[in-house]
């Protein structure tokens, strides 16, 4: 029965989607070119409200649970487990009040309304995969913003989406690399759980009443331990948030 809605709801979603997408890229220029970055950044987080709400179309859920007390003028690493694009639009709005920044693939900063244009102008980081050297130099310029402007960064340290829910082995590269110039950086698990069963059948149909789940975990200070034991604590927090 949930496929079945899928088929009728799915339409009426991915149109609600592209349609923001549409409406809020010449919102974006507008207020990078004539506002500034803090105007620039107000516009996508609306935009990525707008984008998470889609989804109640399809009768799902996004519950986003943050019970730690963050500090909002200090550098953060988010770590997250990634399980569908859906993962992205509930992290920048809930936390939005961490100027929250992503590192991305630089194919994604061309020909995708709203998404490249903030991309490119928003302050994250655009890596190459073929070229180490300048994903490397992409990262270490993101960590060198985050320093200097107290931002934060979300990463997925496994790398790629998870199509099952089950939690692959994080990697530290990226993130050793920011902690090596931004060293007070703050490290938060973060557990999102069964945004995949949205896209369980792929793009169409998109599944349908399906409650989704972001939660925010315990603190890790950075300098305690080596970088590899402090993402393999991230990690285990995050399997073990997931099969509570």
């Amino acid at each position: 029965m949930k496929k079945f809605l899928g088929y009728i709801l799915s339409p009426v979603a991915i149109a609600a989607f592209f349609l923001a997408l549409l409406v809020f890229h010449p919102i974006q220029w507008v207020c990078y070119r004539l506002f500034g970055y803090s105007a620039h950044k107000r516009a996508v987080d609306l935009l990525n409200l707008c984008l998470l709400s889609t989804v109640y179309i399809l009768g799902n859920t996004v519950t986003f649970i943050n019970k730690q007390n963050l500090p909002t003028g200090r550098p953060i690493i988010f770590l997250a487990n990634h399980q569908s694009l859906l993962d992205i639009p509930p992290l920048i709005w809930y936390l939005r009040k961490y100027h929250a920044k992503f590192i991305s693939k630089v194919e994604l900063t061309k020909g995708i309304p709203s998404i490249s244009y903030n991309l490119k102008y928003g302050g994250g980081a655009n890596i190459d995969r073929k070229d180490s050297r300048q994903s490397i130099t992409e990262i270490v310029k993101l960590a060198i913003r985050m320093k200097d402007n107290k931002w934060s960064a979300v990463i997925f340290p496994e790398g790629t989406r998870s199509k099952n829910g089950d939690v692959k082995s994080f990697q530290v590269g990226g993130i050793a690399t920011i902690l090596k110039k931004c060293p007070e950086a703050l490290l938060v698990p973060i557990a999102i759980k069964d945004s995949w069963k949205m896209i369980r059948y792929g793009l169409y149909p998109l599944n349908t009443f399906t409650p989704m789940t972001w939660e925010v975990l315990n603190p890790i200070e950075p300098g305690k331990a080596p970088i590899e034991d402090l993402v393999l604590e991230a990690e285990n927090q995050i399997k073990a948030a997931l099969k509570a």
